[in-house]
């Protein structure tokens, strides 16, 4: 982005009564900031979104509280997807790149409209945690076999649908039986359409649950 060092400070000393966490996102001064945060830099919070701040960026605030958020979502047209992509494996090596927390987009990606245009494609996007794999994430892509026209939305939910269930029923798909994959099977066996925006949501919730199993467990 375009903010200043000065506006930058100016921000960080407004708000210094509350303890305000940094977030890095494009800014391009670090070690003029680090250097003018001074003796708050070890206390201080700073999420890095990893597109924008790299190692060499990040190393200015070693010894603070830092979190780095990579973005897994490979995003691409819905009819374009393959079955199966890597996500991501920073939920077990952020400790290894010296960081005390890592996050991520869930599985929408660092990128955002307002509405959407018409699916020509449908595609439920779910990720896993392979065990088999140094317990990285994956993360399927159930795309419905129309991909030619934006009409009928609900008949290519229901495709895709059946491939996560199909998926699901042979066993080895390795995801989690979350609180939202329940809800896919109820939405299968009821052949309901709930819109494309619940979709996401249960994708995302799903997201969520998967690593919330994995650090619990």
């Amino acid at each position: 982005n375009d903010m200043t060092l000065a506006e930058a400070t100016a921000y960080y000393h407004a708000h210094s009564e509350q303890s305000p966490t940094i977030v890095h996102a494009g800014f391009m001064a670090p070690k003029a900031l680090a250097e003018h945060l001074g003796k708050n830099k070890d206390t201080s919070r700073n999420v890095f979104v990893e597109d924008h701040a790299k190692t060499l960026y990040r190393k200015h605030f070693n010894g603070s509280t830092r979190v780095l958020v990579r973005d897994g979502f490979k995003r691409q047209r819905n009819a374009d997807y393959s079955e199966l992509d890597e996500f991501s494996d920073l939920h077990v090596t952020y400790d290894e790149l010296g960081m005390t927390g890592f996050g991520d987009f869930l599985v929408v990606g660092n990128y955002y409209a307002e509405g959407g245009g018409p699916a020509y494609a449908v595609a439920i996007h779910l990720t896993f945690i392979d065990a088999d794999n140094d317990e990285a994430m994956y993360i399927y892509h159930f795309v419905s076999d129309t991909k030619d026209t934006p009409t009928d939305p609900a008949g290519k939910f229901a495709q895709a649908l059946n491939k996560l269930i199909a998926k699901l029923d042979s066993g080895n798909s390795k995801l989690l039986e979350t609180s939202a994959i329940k809800e896919f099977r109820k939405l299968h066996d009821k052949g309901h359409f709930p819109g494309l925006g619940y979709i996401k949501k249960l994708s995302m919730k799903h997201h969520i649950e998967t690593l919330a199993n994995f650090f619990s467990s």
